[in-house]
C-alpha cells in the first residue's frame, strides 16, 4: 500500500510537472504571436495607458468651472448689475453675454453658445421694494445634464441671495439686530457633509468606472481574438497538439501572458488613481489589489466562455462587445440600477462591470468589509470559472471546425 501510494504520487507531480512545461510552452509561443501582432500591443498597453490618462485629464479639475450663461435685464438698476455681477463671480458660471430679449437668449441656448441665462423683468427692483413679489425667471439647458444641473443650482441661489438680501435691509431699518434677522432669513441652519468626495470631483466618480470599464472591454476582445485568431489562421490544431489535446492546458497557457499584462495595466491604473491622484479609498491595498485580480480573470473568463459558446470570432466579439458597453449603463454608477426596469435589473447580474462596481463602492470607496460585497465576489469568481462549462466545445471547434470568413 505505502508503495502504491507512493507510486500515485510521484505519477502525480510528474504528470503536473508536464503540464506545467506545456502551458509555459505554450505562453511563450502565445507571446511571439503578440509581438509580430500589432493589434496585442495596442490593444493591451498602448490603447489602455491612453484610455486613464484621457479620461483622468479631462476631469481634472474635479468638476465643470465658467460655465457660460447669459442674462436678459431689462431692469437694469443697480441692483440687477450687482445681481449679475455676484452670478459672475460664482465659480462654476460665467455670464458670458447680455441679450435684448428672451427670444434671442433661448436661441443663444439652442446653438449651444449658453448653457442657461437669467431674465429679469422691467420694475423688478421697485416692485422687490414695494414688496409686490415680482418674478426672476431662469432658463437652463438639460441637455448637458452636469453642466445644466450646476448652471440651475447657480441661478436659484443667486435669486435666493438676492431676496434675503432685501429682506435683511428692510429688517435692519426696522432695528433688528444681525442674530435676528439670520435667525428670521434662516430659521433651520443646514450642516451638509459630503461623505467620501468631499470635493464634489467627478473624476472620482467617472474616471473610476469608465476607465475599468473600458479595460474590460480590451479584454474581452482581445481575449475573444486570441482563441478565434487560432482557428482563423489554421493554427488551432498546433496549439491543442502543444497542450498534448489537454484543452485545461492549452487554455491555460493561451492566456497567461495576457493576464500578466492586462493584470499590470490594471495596477498602475490603480497606482495611479490611488496613489497618485489621491482618489478616495478607505478600503485599503488589500481590496484594491483583490478588486484588479477578480476583475481581469472574471473578464478573461467571460470572453473565453462566449467563444466556446458560439466557435465564432465575429459572432463571440460581437456579443463582447455588447455585453461590455451595457455594461456602462447598467452597472449603477451613473443612474441607480433600482430605479431601472426590471429586466434591465435582472441583465445587470450578469454583466462582469456592475459587480466590479459594487465591490468597488462598497469596500474601496466606502471601506465596508468584504462580507457586505460577498455575492459580487462569488459572481466574479463564477465568471472566471465559466469556461469550464464550454471547454468540450472549444475543444471540439479547435479539432474540428473550418473557420469561414
Amino acid at each position: 500500500m505505502g508503495k502504491r501510494r507512493a507510486f500515485s504520487l510521484k505519477s502525480a507531480f510528474t504528470s503536473f510537472g508536464e503540464s506545467l512545461k506545456r502551458i509555459v510552452s505554450i505562453a511563450s509561443r502565445e507571446v511571439g504571436l503578440m509581438v509580430h501582432n500589432p493589434i496585442y500591443i495596442c490593444c493591451m498597453v498602448v490603447f489602455p495607458i491612453i484610455t486613464i490618462f484621457f479620461f483622468t485629464s479631462l476631469m481634472s479639475e474635479g468638476q465643470p468651472e465658467k460655465l457660460p450663461c447669459g442674462v436678459v435685464d431689462n431692469d437694469n438698476t443697480s441692483t440687477t448689475r450687482a445681481l449679475i455681477q455676484r452670478l459672475d463671480a460664482f465659480q462654476s458660471t460665467r455670464v458670458v453675454a447680455h441679450y435684448n430679449n428672451v427670444s434671442e437668449a433661448r436661441q443663444a441656448i439652442q446653438r449651444g453658445e449658453i448653457y442657461g441665462f437669467l431674465y429679469i423683468p422691467d420694475h423688478m427692483t421697485a416692485d422687490l421694494i414695494a414688496q409686490r413679489q415680482p418674478k426672476v425667471s431662469f432658463y437652463y439647458s438639460n441637455v448637458t445634464l452636469v453642466a445644466g444641473g450646476m448652471v440651475f443650482k447657480d441661478l436659484k441661489t443667486i435669486t435666493t441671495l438676492v431676496s434675503a438680501s432685501v429682506g435683511s435691509a428692510k429688517l435692519q431699518m426696522l432695528g433688528k439686530t444681525n442674530r435676528e434677522i439670520r435667525n428670521f432669513i434662516q430659521p433651520i441652519a443646514i450642516d451638509l457633509h459630503m461623505i467620501g468626495n468631499p470635493w464634489m470631483s467627478y473624476n472620482v466618480y467617472l474616471s473610476s468606472i469608465m476607465i475599468p470599464g473600458v479595460l474590460v472591454l480590451f479584454m474581452l476582445l482581445i481575449t475573444v481574438y486570441s482563441i478565434g485568431t487560432e482557428l482563423k489562421f489554421g493554427r488551432a490544431r498546433e496549439w491543442i497538439q502543444m497542450a498534448d489535446y489537454n484543452i485545461f492546458v492549452a487554455l491555460t497557457g493561451k492566456l497567461l501572458p495576457q493576464t500578466l499584462i492586462f493584470l499590470s495595466i490594471f495596477l498602475g491604473f490603480e497606482w495611479y488613481i490611488y496613489g497618485y491622484l489621491n482618489f478616495p479609498h478607505p478600503g485599503g491595498l488589500p481590496m484594491i489589489l483583490l478588486i484588479a485580480v477578480l476583475t481581469v480573470l472574471s473578464s478573461q473568463g467571460f470572453g473565453a466562455f462566449a467563444f466556446g459558446l458560439m466557435p465564432s470570432l465575429r459572432m463571440s466579439m460581437s456579443v463582447c462587445s455588447l455585453w461590455a458597453v451595457v455594461g456602462f449603463s447598467a452597472c449603477g454608477a451613473t443612474f441607480p440600477l433600482f430605479a431601472m426596469d426590471g429586466m434591465i435589473q435582472a441583465l445587470a447580474e450578469i454583466i462582469p462591470l456592475r459587480h466590479y462596481y459594487m465591490i468597488y463602492q462598497i469596500c474601496v470607496f466606502n471601506g465596508y468589509p468584504l462580507i457586505d460585497a460577498w455575492q459580487n465576489v462569488i459572481i466574479l469568481v463564477g465568471f472566471a470559472c465559466l469556461p469550464i462549462l464550454t471547454m468540450r466545445n472549444l475543444k471540439r471547434a479547435m479539432l474540428e471546425y473550418v473557420y469561414i470568413p
